[in-house]
């Protein structure tokens, strides 16, 4: 019999935005959308790495819930050399709910994506301990340290794949989401300070690479959570909620995709037997 069509996730970069992905599994789970296959940049690694590793939607929620300014700030070791932070008590705190596990060992097959600051290229990392290949792919540069690797040099995966669909497409997905964070760029009380000018001039490149990104999706859920700074991971839970309902909008022509991609796999299926 003809098996199912094989649903992918790609989530995207975006920083404290990014806990919006945690309401998109909610509501495809929630709906019984399967997914077969995970990759993440910068965010997206860390939200779909926990998913992938076996962590539920409540455990994620509630790690979001429990994420105040007093634990920001415990998660601070300054390192002026390469980056504000280290990263290493950041890694130690991912580790801590992923405790050891390799990406080989996860319930989903996963890649988490970074980028090669020699070459510039995206670096799939779907092999070795989930931690540091998450961490390497959340290292937004002048924050966090770069992370060094199998020779490699690297830092956060929005910088090369904002949204890696291409990525989850060769892993084996037939049918790829794309969670994208950096569709809606404006900024209606834009500053001309020295800051917001480096910090805007980096948005709209991310704005414009994630929209090359998902134009190969079969479907793309765009995610608007407002103004929202890099590090503003409190009251997680609005965030969520606005991940849920976009999705939850777009169910229809999921539904739709899955169908006609059924069927067309069934008359591959039946051709094969004909011939």
């Amino acid at each position: 019999m003809a098996k199912r069509p094989t649903i992918g996730l790609a989530l995207g970069s975006g920083s404290a935005k990014g806990l919006a992905h945690i309401g998109v599994i909610k509501a495809l789970e929630e709906h019984n959308i399967p997914i077969d296959f995970i990759a993440g940049s910068s965010i997206g690694a860390l939200v779909g790495g926990f998913y992938a590793a076996g962590l539920s939607v409540v455990e994620m929620e509630k790690i979001a819930s429990e994420t105040d300014w007093r634990r920001m700030f415990s998660l601070i070791d300054p390192d002026f050399k390469r980056g504000l932070l280290g990263g290493e008590k950041v890694t130690t705190f991912i580790d801590g709910y992923l405790k050891g596990k390799r990406i080989e060992d996860c319930t989903i097959p996963f890649s988490a994506v970074a980028t090669d600051f020699k070459t510039g290229e995206a670096v799939v990392l779907d092999t070795g301990e989930m931690a540091s290949a998450i961490r390497a792919s959340i290292s937004i540069p002048m924050i966090f340290k770069p992370v060094e690797m199998n020779g490699r040099t690297l830092a956060d995966g929005g910088l090369s794949a904002p949204v890696p669909v291409e990525i989850v497409r060769k892993m084996g997905a037939d049918i790829v989401i794309a969670v994208n964070l950096d569709k809606h760029y404006s900024d209606e009380e834009w500053k001309s300070g020295w800051y917001d000018i480096v910090n805007d001039s980096v948005n709209i490149l991310r704005h414009h690479l994630a929209l090359l990104n998902v134009l190969n999706a079969d479907v793309t859920v765009d995610i608007d959570t407002g103004k929202s700074l890099w590090y503003q991971f409190t009251n997680g839970q609005d965030k969520i909620l606005i991940g849920k309902k976009a999705t939850e909008e777009l169910l229809p022509k999921l539904n739709e995709v899955i169908t006609h991609k059924s069927i067309h796999g069934l008359k591959k299926y039946l051709d094969f037997f004909r011939s």
